[in-house]
């Protein structure tokens, strides 16, 4: 049996086959065996009934023809009830193929959601987030119309198809010569139809996902696109995709024009006729069986028309159902270890030989450094020196390539990963807050908080003051990625968010940079009290937030060039002087103090 990497598994969650796009969707059906078996028995009923209504009108008719009227009671109470058999099975039937459907899209959306927050970072780098958002609404919807109208409708036209064939032949075998006729040409035609339509079914799929993708990215970066007067620009791109996405429905349309089984239809209508007709003439059939024959056959019309809707419904659901399972069938590089070590970390980390990169490309080379529990850690280095990534090999974002990060003496593959990740607090430089209130936010990684926990880590974090300013308090929304906050502000939130969960190890990501001088001096005194008992890395440029720590490691093009304490490293590390513009005399330039 494959074994499936993932960081995050739900116990409850049901085991679906994802073999193939078919095999998923049969094992989601199969879920709910009596839905669509209702759903066939209800249309079997319903489509006898229809057929039964029509056989009893023609021997209605015969019974007129015959002259005495009196036997027409038992055969008008036949039609009627049959009628009314219809109506109530067709309720039973429409009933049943929703209820699976809205079931189905359910599930899906359910399996494709837990999917995604199983898949490592390594996969969400490299996904547009409008497209993924496209699978879960545009996608899973589509699975639900597949089913409703579309399962249906097939499953309704083909009994529509079946049950009147055999109440003809049942009527007299050389009844069936024209339908026969007509049911080769409709079964060459629907396979030719289905084999030009399913590419282009996928290829629209794949634009309304390219569609979101843009529409997503422009409006997240909607400052960025005013800023550098791209409007036009962004307009002419995004309408020349919309293009492309109308003109595959283009196709689609030309496609169902040549659809020509209505013709056929017709022509083969007037057949049946003419056909029955003689069959009366020479004396076969009654004229009632020819009536009887006529409003059977006319069960097909339904079964021509409706074959174009559903089987491009059809079509459409499983080239969702192929796009969402690439997503889901998706192997991740990281697994979530359940068998892994549980324990409280004490704060020391080690770095062994670590080599890391991307796309083939390494970010990170040679890192050696040992950190002890409750050391303060500052990384210096420039732009694209690898900060950022050394912090995520801590908290398992990434698996190094070669090497291994240890910490407390366990290789961190080796801990249990939700374990590891909820004692590590990580404050990015660019904050993101959710479209809730401040008190959720701050409460984001310990919902049990009670209300003075959450009101102490904001008075450390120096946010309670102005989130009282609020008139709604705690209460606030900061909307979408916080918005509404100051840059300031969002820091604060952030920092008091990972005070409140008491991390063993606390990352922070230049957390200061967007906070003002007499702001900082408060936050680093909490910051500093905050550090006590627990291992700190500070990825930072000022100065005075590096010359209070322990141990400073500094980076150059993913290489540890230099690491020591402030002053060894202002003796010994070139490096170190020229990231501070610092000259061997001592003078000192173009830092933040």
């Amino acid at each position: 049996m494959e074994t499936v990497l993932r960081e995050f598994h739900v116990e409850y969650i049901h085991a679906y086959d994802r073999k193939s796009p078919i095999r998923w969707i049969l094992s989601h059906l199969l879920r709910y065996p009596h839905l669509p078996l209702l759903m066939v028995f209800a249309s079997v009923v319903n489509n006898t009934a229809y057929g039964n209504i029509q056989l009893y009108i023609g021997k209605s008719f015969d019974q007129v023809l015959k002259g005495p009227t009196g036997a027409l009671l038992p055969l008008i109470l036949v039609i009627v009830l049959s009628a009314v058999l219809q109506g109530l099975t067709g309720l039973v039937r429409n009933y049943s193929v929703e209820t699976l459907a809205q079931r189905i899209e359910r599930d899906c959306r359910e399996e494709y959601y837990v999917s995604l927050l199983e898949k490592s970072q390594t996969f969400h780098g490299k996904q547009r987030v409008g497209d993924l958002m496209s699978r879960a609404t545009y996608d899973v919807h589509a699975l639900n119309l597949m089913f409703s109208p579309g399962l249906m409708l097939i499953v309704d036209s083909s009994l529509a198809y079946a049950i009147p064939m055999i109440m003809i032949a049942r009527l007299h075998l050389s009844l069936l010569l024209v339908p026969l006729i007509f049911t080769v040409f409709l079964v060459i035609t629907l396979l030719d139809y289905n084999r030009r339509l399913e590419p282009v079914s996928l290829a629209q799929q794949e634009q309304n996902g390219k569609l979101s993708a843009e529409a997503e990215e422009i409006l997240t970066g909607i400052l960025t696109v005013k800023s550098n007067v791209q409007e036009k620009y962004e307009l002419e791109k995004f309408l020349s995709d919309a293009r492309v996405f109308r003109d595959y429905f283009i196709q689609q349309g030309i496609i169902q024009a040549r659809y020509w089984p209505m013709l056929a239809f017709a022509v083969s209508w007037g057949m049946s006729l003419l056909h029955g007709l003689y069959l009366w003439r020479t004396g076969v059939i009654s004229l009632g069986t020819v009536i009887g024959f006529m409003g059977l056959f006319n069960t097909f019309r339904f079964v021509t028309y409706i074959s174009l809707f559903s089987f491009n419904t059809v079509q459409h659901g499983m080239a969702s159902a192929k796009r969402i399972l690439e997503i889901i069938n998706t192997q991740t590089e990281l697994d979530q270890n359940l068998q892994g070590v549980r324990k409280k970390i004490e704060g020391e980390v080690e770095f062994d030989t670590v080599f890391f990169g991307y796309n083939g490309a390494l970010v990170l080379k040679r890192i050696n450094f040992s950190i002890e529990p409750g050391m303060t850690v500052a990384i210096v280095g420039g732009t694209g020196s690898g900060k950022t990534t050394l912090t995520r090999l801590i908290n398992r974002t990434f698996d190094p390539l070669v090497g291994s990060v240890r910490i407390d003496g366990i290789d961190a593959r080796d801990w249990n990963l939700e374990s590891l990740r909820s004692q590590i607090a990580f404050i990015e430089q660019d904050v993101f807050l959710f479209s809730r209130t401040i008190r959720e936010n701050i409460a984001f990684g310990r919902e049990e908080a009670t209300e003075e926990e959450i009101v102490h880590a904001a008075e450390l974090a120096q946010a309670h003051e102005f989130i009282c300013s609020f008139k709604e308090g705690y209460d606030t929304v900061v909307g979408d990625r916080g918005v509404t906050l100051s840059g300031g502000q969002r820091q604060r939130i952030a920092i008091a968010r990972a005070l409140l969960t008491d991390p063993r190890i606390l990352i922070l990501d230049d957390s200061t940079s967007a906070i003002d001088s007499r702001t900082e001096d408060e936050i680093q005194k909490a910051i500093r009290n905050a550090s006590l008992n627990r291992t700190t890395f500070i990825i930072t440029h000022r100065l005075s937030q590096i010359r209070w720590a322990d141990w400073i490691l500094v980076l150059k093009k993913g290489e540890l060039v230099a690491q020591g304490t402030h002053e060894e490293l202002m003796e010994t590390s070139e490096e170190y002087r020229k990231i501070f513009s610092i000259v061997p005399r001592g003078k000192v330039y173009g830092f933040h103090t």
